[in-house]
């Protein structure tokens, strides 16, 4: 039933809202303060119900510890589609994620990821790759906080992480933002572990610390990438 509600609810959202998102467009390209806050408000009521059907209880740790006069790198470990939505309404001020390449050839879905300040990363070519990192940049230095997985891809293994890209945390190091670590656990359950049923689980939300690049040792922050991913390990063992 989970399933049907869902596809059911996604295909009447995205039909009802094309129209509204062709005026939303129009509204970015003119009036920019208009267009983002009205993408987000309405991709967060999609992400809100799409959470409310999966019937999954999420359990959130150290919210507060989100810096709330800056923008963030979040920094997430990536096993579920349904990362993504359990997370947006989450975040603290405006946000994009980083995502690859892949998902701007799906129609629909990546207009209303452009509207909200999501940047496509084609890993298998450096020069776009950079550029797309400089836009990443560029995007918190207009106060945008950024998502990403620096994994690369979906993990399959609960429990454990895969490395990290650290070409990923130039973000935080080349805008001077600070590192928030968001270890999540038990996602694939709601859909991955038996695609295509969707299944309520027992998932857990922990942010850490914010890390301040700056503020590291020279060693740890020449391989940043290794330093969050240890701390975020520590997290992931603890709630699994």
């Amino acid at each position: 039933m989970r399933t049907v509600l869902t596809l059911a609810f996604a295909v009447i959202y995205l039909i009802v809202m094309l129209p509204v998102q062709l005026i939303n467009w129009i509204l970015e390209k003119t009036v920019p303060s208009v267009g983002y806050p009205m993408a987000r408000a309405l991709a967060g009521f999609g992400f809100l119900v799409v959470e409310k059907i999966s019937g999954s209880r999420i359990t959130v740790i150290g919210h507060d510890r989100i810096p709330t006069d800056t923008p963030v790198l979040y920094i997430g470990n990536h096993r579920s589609f349904y990362d993504i939505i359990y997370t947006f309404n989450r975040s603290v001020g405006p946000m994009g994620f980083l995502s690859k390449i892949e998902v701007k050839k799906v129609p629909i879905l990546s207009w209303w990821m452009t509207m909200l300040k999501c940047e496509f990363l084609d890993r298998k070519d450096i020069k776009q790759g950079l550029k797309t990192i400089l836009k990443c940049i560029d995007n918190v230095k207009e106060g945008f906080s950024v998502m990403i997985f620096p994994e690369g891809t979906r993990n399959h293994e609960e429990g454990t992480l895969m490395d990290f890209h650290e070409g990923s945390f130039k973000v935080a190091t080349k805008s001077g933002c600070p590192i928030v670590p968001v270890t999540i656990t038990h996602t694939a359950q709601v859909l991955e572990d038996h695609f295509p049923w969707i299944k309520k689980s027992d998932v857990t939300i922990e942010y850490g610390d914010p890390i301040y690049p700056d503020r590291l040792d020279p060693e740890d922050r020449k391989h940043i990438g290794a330093y969050t991913r240890s701390i975020m390990l520590k997290t992931l063992q603890k709630n699994n």
